[in-house]
């Protein structure tokens, strides 16, 4: 990227960005401290993640208007390490999290994505949006019946105010007259200041006190490498989404570098791993932010928020919170794939299905996605298997077998391929056209090497034609029909 394009990217919507940035840091807030507690360490923990993975990545990231903190997909991942071996390790297992993320990114690991269907992202993207509404419940259950209109009032509030203007994001208008309302009613609810005590002192740097010996590195790889695999996966995903939302495109691996950087730098203030969250980064677009000064200013804001207005920022009713999420809950599910689930191919639909159902059953979004991959990747084998054709012709003198090979030549169709052929018939030669079909795995080189053997070993002369450059390649190197001992060892099994 050139600096007349960064520069862009940081001062094309100074305005947006800023008022948007303000919008998520007061989100973030409940979210890093709620994080915090899933994971098992103090509020601050979370906090200070949020500030410096947001700062970092805005500086370093590939996604101009997406934001990164701490999140729940990492959070969880830490639990038994916390429970187990300290803080200490945590810290150590962020900065070995983000190292490992920095090899991804330039090692080109995020083209990646590109196996990822869109019945996949789909459903990635309607398990969120279920995730993020079922952690408001939360704060909807056995709390004063006031919240319940107030979050009523809030949702009115987003959605209303934009009918008057949009030059304010209404979810700032809610935060800020909710909190009024309750401080001029002297109303009894749930506040931000609830969820544990906000910080009062700047992050400093710090290294994990840790011994650096081989069993440290053996107990904190497993958990660097899930936090590191875990948070590349949801900040990739979440990138193609603001890449849709936006209509721009993300650089991937740069990204992956940004994000690994941004963790990497956070373990040494004292802070836990995270990712891209969808619900901030979707306040964030619906809000008005583009720019990398959005998610800049979203960590600057946090900091400052919960060091210099602590007292302030802790009285915010968690009503307008709960509110702004539930919003985000909403725009972020994908209502036409419910209507598509009678048109789309049911194969597609089962992916989507599949994704959901595991991500919301473990909320881990990576056991989610990979069920899906996998998914996608069966059905699309088994349809490619079906366009396999084999016909065969007799020369007039009946010496000569000519059998055609159509299509895709791999592990799915390599059964039917075998089928094909009739090993009784006593041709004198047999020949074996694939040039309109194109060999690709060890299971289909060896498919063809059983028919050659199985038709020499009754006599007839076998030939092999058309086959293309690429299908070549694979037979020279890893077939075994034209070397010694071929047919002995056809001959044993």
């Amino acid at each position: 990227m050139n600096l007349t394009a960064y520069r862009r990217q940081w001062l094309g919507n100074v305005r947006g960005d800023l008022l948007s940035g303000l919008v998520v840091a007061l989100a973030l807030i409940p979210e890093a401290i709620a994080f915090s507690i899933i994971a098992g360490v103090d509020p601050k923990i979370g906090l200070y993640a949020s500030f410096s993975i947001a700062v970092v990545t805005a500086i370093a990231g590939g996604r101009p208007g997406m934001i990164s903190a701490a999140t729940a997909a990492t959070a969880v991942l830490m639990v038994t390490l916390v429970a187990e071996h300290g803080l200490q390790y945590l810290l150590a297992t962020t900065v070995l999290a983000g190292l490992l993320q920095i090899a991804a990114g330039f090692a080109r690991l995020g083209h990646l994505m590109r196996f990822v269907s869109r019945s996949v992202m789909t459903g990635f993207v309607n398990a969120l949006a279920i995730l993020i509404f079922m952690a408001q419940i939360p704060e909807l259950t056995g709390v004063p019946w006031l919240t319940y209109p107030l979050v009523a009032a809030g949702l009115a509030i987003i959605y209303l105010f934009p009918y008057l203007t949009r030059a304010v994001p209404s979810p700032l208008v809610t935060i800020i007259v909710l909190t009024v309302v309750v401080l001029v009613m002297g109303w009894d609810v749930r506040t931000v200041g609830d969820m544990g005590a906000l910080p009062d002192t700047l992050p400093v740097f710090l290294i994990p006190d840790i011994p650096l010996t081989f069993e440290t590195l053996t107990i904190i790889l497993p958990y660097a490498a899930a936090v590191a695999v875990v948070g590349l996966l949801e900040s990739l995903m979440t990138a193609n989404i603001v890449d849709d939302l936006t209509d721009t495109k993300s650089d991937r691996n740069q990204e992956c570098v940004g994000q690994g950087l941004a963790n990497t730098a956070t373990g040494f203030i004292g802070g836990m791993a995270g990712c891209a969250m969808i619900g901030q980064s979707i306040i964030n677009i619906k809000s008005g932010g583009r720019g990398r000064l959005s998610c800049f200013a979203a960590g600057v804001f946090l900091l400052f928020m919960v060091v210099a207005l602590g007292d302030l920022v802790a009285r915010i009713p968690m009503a307008a919170l709960v509110a702004i999420m539930i919003m985000v809950s909403i725009g972020t599910f994908s209502w036409s794939s419910i209507k598509q689930l009678r048109t789309h191919p049911r194969s597609s639909s089962i992916v989507m299905i599949a994704t959901v159902a595991v991500v919301v059953y473990t909320h881990n979004l990576a056991i989610g996605v990979l069920v899906g991959v996998l998914l996608s990747g069966l059905f699309f084998a088994a349809k490619i298997a079906q366009l396999f054709r084999v016909t065969s012709s007799l020369s007039e003198d009946g010496r000569v077998r000519t059998y055609h090979i159509e299509g895709q030549l791999f592990f799915a169709s390599a059964e039917d391929f075998m089928d094909a052929f009739d090993f009784r018939e006593a041709a004198d030669r047999v020949v074996i056209d694939v040039s309109r079909a194109h060999i690709w795995d060890i299971s289909s080189v060896a498919a063809l090497d059983m028919a050659v053997l199985k038709f020499r070993r009754d006599g007839s002369e076998v030939e092999i034609v058309g086959m293309n450059a690429a299908s070549e390649t694979i037979v020279d190197r890893l077939a075994v029909h034209d070397k010694p001992g071929a047919m002995d060892k056809l001959m044993a099994h």
